[in-house]
Formats: structure tokens, C-alpha cells, sequence
């Protein structure tokens, strides 16, 4: 009998199917123990290997597991019935079959041992994501990673067509051309008009560039996901060649949004500043700047940690062109800011600690040094506009307003707080 793999489904034309779990007790007393009989069956309808639901049992139950997979045999030790591991397995599907975003079990797991790390990938909806590892099962799949997406049965199949190969070569090299002619008649073709060619694909590059339009979304997006698999400096260098290529292409005038979308995609977005800054700056940067704010802003808008970034770019820059730009740090710290590429509070961090992190600390204190008039500039200008601010809610509990009858419009008056007048000499009574 058969039940549905996502047994949340209630659809009985629902077509993803599993044989019910068959249990079998064997044993008596320390030595009893519950055999799955089916468990090859049940691991080949969820496309992993039988080792993995049966491990998985072990883990929920703390009970320990056998594997015998040359006769077929799955244990778990300890009397179970087989309707509590049929619920159990329904776990299992959850956490390591269903698909997150369509809750289809067509998924492939992709292990990485290096990384210590699981993904998985929807072959129906090209969703990808990775497992939660804190699940003592995923320890043993990172031990035991499938061997194809077949659970085993992908590459017992090569090896028979191996096999098979290697018999037919000998079959057919022993006797010769003419001994298979003389043991084999050659179906004639139905139609004498028929062409090989037709049957061959074509190799033009109109035909080659007409097939890798006809890729799949999915295939794409198994191509783009792998990438956020790659360390963070492999990401980077990504990001960087790019950009890069945009900039030789020229086009990289109007592909803000193209490269804020690549550096999304890579996860990387906070630090794209320090990247187009390398890349977009010289010692013109104060012209550049104007030019390309838009790229910077889609970055650095609201975003604390890509300011940093910049604030560090521009720091490598400084470092690259040392005799022009040095001079002129205070200048071009202003235009960063009055184009909204940086904010008050990510300036006043950076001024207040000398950083090796991008330059040697003998130039960032160079540096830092040349920027103090601007940083306190930008200190008084900030304490001035507090103030002012002060004074204007002053200003405005003084203010009162005037409501008239007779007048079409309201009347503004300022109220000059009382004074208290001063107090007459006490007249002497008797001195009258």
C-alpha cells in the first residue's frame, strides 16, 4: 500500500508516492531489534540513499543503527512499531526532503564536507537553499555525502553499461567487419532519401547561440547559486572583474543598477564601495565623484557599513596618488559629504581612530591629520545647528497668536516676557 510522501496532502491523485513503512521485530531481551524491511523502496521514492531515513531514526529515538546493504538490511535497535516510524519518517521529509518553496520532494542535496555545509536544489520550482546542520543526522551526511542523485542506483547503472561495452567490443572485434556481416543482416532504410545529416546537430554559432538561449531558468539559477557557495574573496574578486568589464566595455556610465544587482547577488553589496573605488577614482576623484554619485548612492544610502567601506576606498586611493591627493583630503572629504555619500556620525568614528587596515599607519595618521580642520568644521557646524535649533523653540513659546474678529487673516504678535516693574520707596506715614 501506498501513501503520499507529503502525507499533509490529503489529494489521493496526488503523484508523489511511498510504500508504507514494513517493520519487523526480530530478537529477544538487549539483543531485540526492528528491522525496515521496505527501506530500500521507501529511500528510492525520496531520492536518498536508505542509510539516511534509517540514521535519522537512530538520532530520534537515541537508539544505535545497522547497515547491511548488501543483503538489503536496515536496523534500528530496539522494539518499534511501524506506524511511529512512519510519523518519524514524516520528519524526515520535512527537514531533509521537502522543497521550502513549493513542498515538492524533488530535491538533490549537494554536500560540501570542506565547507561543512548541505544544499539543496528543487528540480521543480530551481529553488536553492542549505539544511540547518545543527541536526546530528546532518553530521552523518556530511561523513556519508550521496554518491549521485540516484541514491546509488546511478552508478550501479554505469557500471553495467560499462560492462555491457567492454562484452560488445569483444564480441565484435573477434571476428571482424566481415563476421558481422555474415551473423547479422543489416535492416535496410525505409526511405533511400533519408540524409545522416539530418540527424546530426548543428555547429554553426547561430545554432550554438540558439541552444544556450534555450536553457532552462532552472539550469540558470543552478549556475548563478553556486556562486554565493564560493568564499567571500572569490565573491569579491567576482564583483571586481565585473565591474571591471564594464568599465573597459564603456558602458559602465549607466550600469548603476546592474552592478548594485551583481553585488546583491554575490552578497556583497557592502563592501561594492571600496570595490568602485579602486576601480572609478584617481587623482581626478573630485570630478569623478560628481560623475559617477549615483553608483556610490545605490550603496552607501542609508547603509552605515558600505560608508566604512568607502571611507576605506578612499583611503587606498589617497595611498595611490599621494602627492596630489594628500593636500586635498579635507576638500575631498567635504565633497564625499555634501554628496550624501557619507554621514556625520561615520566621520567622526573614523577621525576618532587611526586605522592600518588599508594603508600603513604612518600615511593614516597622515591623513587623519589633514582631515582634522574638516572634522572640525564639520563638529561646529553640527553644535551651531543644534543651537539654533535651541533658540528657535525659544522663539516659539514666546510666540502668540492672535485671533481678530474683524481681520480676514491670523495675526502673529511676539510677547515680550513681563519684566517686573520696579517696587516704589515705602513711604514713612509719620513723615507727612
Amino acid at each position: 500500500m501506498s501513501v503520499n510522501v507529503n502525507r499533509s496532502v490529503s489529494d489521493q491523485f496526488y503523484r508523489y508516492k511511498m510504500p508504507r513503512l514494513i517493520a519487523k521485530v526480530e530478537g529477544k531481551g538487549n539483543g531485540i531489534k526492528t528491522v525496515i524491511v521496505n527501506m530500500v523502496d521507501v529511500a528510492k521514492a525520496l531520492n536518498r540513499p536508505p542509510t539516511y531515513p534509517t540514521k535519522f531514526f537512530g538520532c530520534e529515538l537515541g537508539a544505535q543503527t545497522q547497515f547491511d546493504t548488501k543483503n538489503d538490511r536496515y536496523i534500528v535497535n530496539g522494539s518499534h512499531e511501524a506506524n511511529k516510524l512512519q510519523d518519524m519518517l514524516d520528519g524526515f521529509i520535512r527537514k531533509f526532503v521537502l522543497c521550502t518553496e513549493c513542498d515538492n520532494p524533488e530535491t538533490d542535496l549537494h554536500v560540501n564536507p570542506k565547507k561543512q555545509t548541505i544544499g539543496t536544489s528543487c528540480k521543480a520550482c530551481g529553488n536553492r537553499g542549505m539544511l540547518d546542520t545543527r541536526h546530528k543526522l546532518c553530521t552523518f551526511i556530511l561523513k556519508n555525502p550521496p554518491e549521485s542523485n540516484d541514491s546509488g542506483s546511478a552508478s550501479v547503472k554505469k557500471e553495467k553499461e560499462k560492462k555491457n561495452r567492454k562484452k560488445d567490443k569483444e564480441n565484435g572485434s573477434g571476428s571482424g567487419e566481415a563476421g558481422n556481416h555474415d551473423n547479422f543482416d543489416a535492416p535496410q532504410a525505409v526511405d533511400g532519401d533519408d540524409d545522416d545529416e539530418d540527424w546530426a546537430e548543428e555547429t554553426t554559432e547561430e545554432a550554438q547561440r540558439r541552444r544556450m538561449e534555450e536553457i532552462s531558468d532552472h539550469a540558470k539559477n543552478l549556475t548563478l547559486s553556486e556562486d554565493l557557495e564560493k568564499p567571500l574573496e572569490e565573491r569579491v574578486n567576482l564583483f571586481y572583474n565585473f565591474v571591471k568589464q564594464k568599465k573597459e566595455s564603456g558602458t559602465i556610465d549607466g550600469a548603476d543598477k546592474e552592478i548594485l544587482a551583481e553585488a546583491e547577488r554575490l552578497d556583497v553589496k557592502a563592501m561594492g564601495p571600496l570595490i568602485l573605488s579602486e576601480l572609478l577614482f584617481n587623482e581626478n576623484i573630485r570630478d569623478q565623484i560628481k560623475k559617477y554619485k549615483r553608483h556610490f548612492l545605490r550603496f552607501c544610502h542609508n547603509n552605515k557599513k558600505a560608508q566604512k567601506y568607502l571611507m576605506g576606498g578612499f583611503e587606498c586611493v589617497v595611498k595611490l596618488h599621494q602627492v596630489q591627493l594628500l593636500p586635498r583630503v579635507p576638500i575631498i572629504l567635504k565633497d564625499l559629504y555634501d554628496a550624501d555619500l557619507l554621514e556625520e556620525d561615520v566621520i567622526f568614528a573614523w577621525a576618532e581612530k587611526v586605522s592600518k587596515k588599508y594603508v600603513s599607519k604612518e600615511l593614516a595618521k597622515e591623513i587623519h591629520a589633514k582631515a582634522a580642520p574638516f572634522v572640525k568644521w564639520l563638529k561646529e557646524a553640527e553644535e551651531e545647528s543644534e543651537g539654533s535649533e535651541e533658540e528657535e523653540e525659544e522663539d516659539d513659546e514666546n510666540v502668540e497668536v492672535v485671533y481678530s474678529s474683524s481681520a480676514r487673516e491670523l495675526k502673529v504678535e511676539t510677547v515680550k516676557p513681563d519684566t517686573p516693574e520696579k517696587e516704589e520707596d515705602d513711604i514713612d506715614i509719620d513723615a507727612i
